[in-house]
Formats: C-alpha cells, sequence, structure tokens
C-alpha cells in the first residue's frame, strides 16, 4: 500500500485544541450570542448552549483556541526508519501558530512536493489553522493556500481517508485504528476531551504536548503499517527542544 508515498517527504503533525476562555461567561457578549447562535444550529435540540461551551467550543475555531502543534518528520538511517518530533505549545496562541508556519517555510524549501500527514487533519487540523492564522493576521505559507484546490489535489495524506478506501459512511477514531491495527494507543494518559480541563484548570501544557506527540507518533506508525515496514522502537524517535 502507498507504493508512491515516499516517508521523508511527509509532514506529520497533530493540534490541540481549547475553548477560547475557561468559561462561557468569559466571552464578550456578542460572542456569547453568536455562540448559542451556532450550537442551536450543530447541536441537538435538547443540548443546553451555555454548558456545551466547555465541552464543544473547542472543535471550532471561531469559538476555539489552538494551545499546541506537534510535528513529525521522517529520516531513514541505516536501512531503518527514525521520526524527529518538534512541539509548539505556548499560552500565546500566535506564538504557537507562527513557529509551526515557519516550520512549513523551511520545510518546503527542502522539499517543495512535500505532503501533510495526519489523522482527520483535511477536516480538523489544517483548516483550524488556517482559519486561526487569519485571525492573528499570520501570512499562511504557500503549501496552506488551498483555496482553488480540487479535493484530490489538496496535498495531504490522512489516514482517516486512507483507512476508509472510498467509503465515507464512517468515522474511524485514531484510537481504534491503531488498536485494530496492533499499535500501541496513545490515548493512554489524556485524550482530546481532556485537554481543556488540563490546559484551564491544571495549567499542564507540558502533558498537552507530550500527548500530542504520541498521536503524531501514532500516525507514523499507522504509515509504517499501511506500508509493510517495521514499526518504529523507542529508540527510532527523537524529541527536538
Amino acid at each position: 500500500m502507498l507504493p508512491n508515498i515516499a516517508l521523508d517527504q511527509l509532514l506529520l503533525l497533530d493540534i490541540e485544541t481549547t475553548p477560547a476562555t475557561q468559561a462561557f461567561e468569559q466571552l464578550p457578549e456578542d460572542m456569547q450570542g453568536l455562540w448559542l447562535e451556532k450550537i442551536a444550529k450543530t447541536a441537538p435540540v435538547s443540548e443546553n448552549g451555555v454548558e456545551a461551551y466547555a465541552d464543544r467550543a473547542g472543535i471550532y475555531a471561531e469559538f476555539g483556541r489552538v494551545v499546541c502543534i506537534s510535528a513529525g518528520f521522517f529520516s531513514l538511517e541505516n536501512n531503518r526508519y527514525h521520526l524527529r518530533l518538534k512541539s509548539f505549545y505556548n499560552d500565546d496562541e500566535s506564538l504557537v501558530l507562527n513557529g509551526f508556519l515557519e516550520l512549513i517555510n523551511k520545510f518546503h524549501i527542502k522539499h517543495p512536493r512535500f505532503l501533510f500527514a495526519g489523522h482527520n487533519i483535511k477536516e480538523f487540523d489544517i483548516p483550524f489553522i488556517c482559519r486561526r492564522s487569519v485571525v492573528h493576521q499570520l501570512s499562511l505559507p504557500l503549501p496552506l493556500q488551498l483555496h482553488g484546490f480540487k479535493p484530490w489535489e489538496m496535498p495531504m495524506l490522512d489516514t482517516l481517508h486512507l483507512w476508509r478506501f472510498g467509503d465515507f459512511k464512517n468515522y474511524t477514531s485514531l484510537k481504534l485504528l491503531t488498536a485494530v491495527l496492533g499499535i500501541d494507543t496513545p490515548k493512554d494518559d489524556i485524550d482530546g476531551s481532556m485537554v481543556g480541563k488540563v490546559y484551564w484548570q491544571d495549567k499542564d501544557l507540558e502533558r498537552i504536548a507530550a500527548y500530542c506527540q504520541k498521536d503524531v507518533v501514532a500516525v507514523a506508525q499507522l504509515l509504517l503499517r499501511f506500508k509493510r515496514i517495521p514499526l518504529l522502537q523507542e529508540e527510532d524517535i527523537v524529541i527536538v527542544k
């Protein structure tokens, strides 16, 4: 599988997001009204819009923020693949985004035809990064200037879509897919639903970054499994500070 995909031409990524504020009441008044309008159109009728804010605001770029982006790339050494990881995390969202955008520019110079790789990045991670970058008036690198692309032209390798094999009826989580394919789960500490609490209540960005990096490693392992290549061992993974 994936005979035409060169692993060293991939930039793997995962993001972690939270609601823009710790509580609904901390939103500006106009944004409170807009949130209630948004959730009324997207949530079940029985759901309380105010109560839903803490759990759901982080999945919408208009009401959420990026607190961590982890990126990884493969290298081949002694006929074995290795993975280097780097994470950008900060309370200042613009610093997180700008650090990652600079990395994209550098990677693009080295690998002009590279692909982004991740799980559900087409529907979530990449659009979220682009939207929040626009909010902060940051310049999008050329690989993220996606307007006008046809769906099959997007420079992305999405493991969710690889597993679908053309079937769009179901969503398969990263946790489920790694379990099915015999890969250690990345969800051994926290999961996405807990990131807001860990950020706003525990103030533990390091823990969030560690979790985010595990998701990138999981995606890397999936790609190796799809290509029927031996999985990474602990010593094959390097975290760049």
